[in-house]
This record gives C-alpha cells, structure tokens and sequence, in this order.
C-alpha cells in the first residue's frame, strides 16, 4: 500500500510540475509586409511563352473573388529572349461575366511573334518591368526522354466495393547522366491536364537504371477528394499521361510548393522556403517544359 501510495504522489507531483512549466508565449507578427510580384510563366516546345503576373496575399488577408481579381498586375512591360530573337508580350483579359482573368502572351496581331515557340535545349530569358523595378529569369527547355510504357494493375489491397478501381503505372528508363528532372500530368476521360498533390522527381536515386513508377490521378485544387480513392483511374477510363522533362531550378520551385502545401496546418512539419528563379525578391518561376505523351483506356 506504501509502495502505491508512493507512485501516485510521483504521478501527481510530475502532473502538477508540468503543468506549472506551462508558458503563454505571444507572437508579434508584422502587418507592414511589403506585397511582392509573383510570376508564373512557362514555354513549352511547340507552344508560345505564357506569364500569369500577380502580387502576393497577405497569410491572413481575406480571400474572395474581388481580392483575386485585384491581384493582377498590369500594364507590365514583358519580354522574351532566345539569345537571337526577343519579342515583348501583349496583355490579355479575358471577361467571363463572373470574373475577368488577365495574362501575357505572344501579339497575335503580330505574325512574326507567332512563329515564336518553345525548342527543346534552348534557354529562354524573361525580362519584366513593372512600376520601376525589373525581374529577370532564365530557363532551359530539357530534351525529353519518355516513358517507355504505362498499364494498369488491379489494387493491390481493393477497396471494400470499389472492385472497378486501378493503379496506374508507369516504366521509365533513365539516362545515365544524373540530373534529369519531370513534372507528371494525367488527363482523365480529356476533362484537361492536372497534377498529384506531389507532381516532380528527378533521379538523384535511379539514375541511369529502369523503374517501374505508380501515377496518380491528378486533381483540381479548388475540388475537394478522398484521401483513400482519389489517386487512382477505373475501368473504363481513357488516361492521357503528359510526362514533362524541367530543368533543376523548375524542380526546386514546384517540389518545395507542392510540399509546402501538403504540409499546411501540420505542427509538426519543418518550415520549407519555396524556391524561385526570379531575381529582385519576386515570387514563382519561369519555366521550360518538353513532354512526352502515353495513353491507355482501361479495359481490364
């Protein structure tokens, strides 16, 4: 009875000296934070360069559709070089009764800016001014190095009355140069092009051997999905997978955004910078993207 009595007396004096170790810490966070630019632009092979150019949101400013719309900048000057040629970008805004929705892209009045498209290996820098300051990028456009087949396989643990669902997977050969990087996308029954919560790898691990891969079925950000099904197809489906090769600092952008995103309301997680290769402060990424393409419809 001693001996009891004892461990609870332990019991309760750890109890009351945690408690009484409890400390109310207070955070003094900044309200003067400076917006910044944000640039989401792309050249793809075969396409004309596209920049999506916005400014930054406060983490506790109010997100609606007027916020949104507000957030685009406008009135930039923008150009693109190749290293021979440069043509400067034309603003856009498109009105779609409920929202209006403003990017830059090639003059289509001009002919000569339509022949300005996305080649695989060049290098490709973008130039921005907006309101005295100037933003500069560069990226490289990979040359491509395709998968070598996809097909799908029944779950390896099926879902209790969900017999029609399917992993799908992928085989791919590395080259034996280290350093290769792909960002996934997956068209599913042609309703568009989306990606995984986590859509970049590279080969830090695999290179120069052959993988067997699982691919996700790509999601929309603004829909909401079970965590259980929603990487996988069904029977029935048509998927097309658009397999794109991105140069290392395009890997380091969406990898970091897609974990720090992932990792949002965790307190545990471990804070993550997202990358950027936009000069002067700004925000998002200038990126080049050569893509290969496979599609499957899924009989069995």
């Amino acid at each position: 009875m001693k001996r009891y009595l004892a461990i609870v007396t332990v019991c309760i004096g750890s109890l009351v000296g945690l408690i009484s170790c409890e400390k109310e810490v207070n955070f003094n966070l900044p309200t003067d934070i400076s917006e910044k630019v944000v640039v989401e632009g792309s050249i793809e092979v075969g396409q004309p360069p596209f920049v999506l150019l916005t400014k930054s949101l406060g983490f506790f400013s109010k997100i609606d559709l007027g916020n949104l719309q507000n957030s685009f900048l406008h009135a930039a000057v923008i150009k693109v070089t190749d290293g021979s040629r440069t043509i400067q970008l034309r603003e856009y805004t498109i009105d779609t009764l409920s929202n209006t929705y403003s990017f830059y892209t090639v003059d289509t009045a001009n002919p000569a800016d339509l022949t300005f498209l996305g080649l695989e290996t060049k290098t490709y820098k973008l130039s921005i001014d907006y309101q005295g300051k100037s933003y500069e990028a560069t990226t490289t456009i990979p040359k491509v190095k395709a998968l070598d087949s996809i097909w799908a396989e029944v779950l390896p643990q099926p879902i209790t009355n969900e017999p029609d669902y399917r992993v799908l997977k992928g085989k791919y050969t590395d080259p034996d140069t280290l350093g290769n990087c792909v960002r996934i996308f997956t068209n599913r029954n042609d309703n568009g092009y989306l990606t995984d919560r986590f859509s970049t790898y590279n080969d830090d691990i695999v290179n120069g051997t052959t993988v067997d891969l699982d691919i996700s079925n790509g999601i929309s950000p603004m829909d909401t999905f079970n965590f259980e099904t929603y990487r996988y197809f069904k029977r029935g489906d048509k998927v097309t997978v658009k397999w794109s090769a991105i140069d290392k600092a395009t890997y380091t952008f969406w990898q970091t955004l897609e974990f720090s995103v992932g990792t949002t309301g965790n307190p545990f997680s471990t804070p993550i910078k997202v990358g950027s290769n936009i000069s002067n402060g700004a925000l998002g990424a200038w990126a080049g993207y050569s893509s290969s393409y496979k599609t499957l419809t899924i009989s069995q």
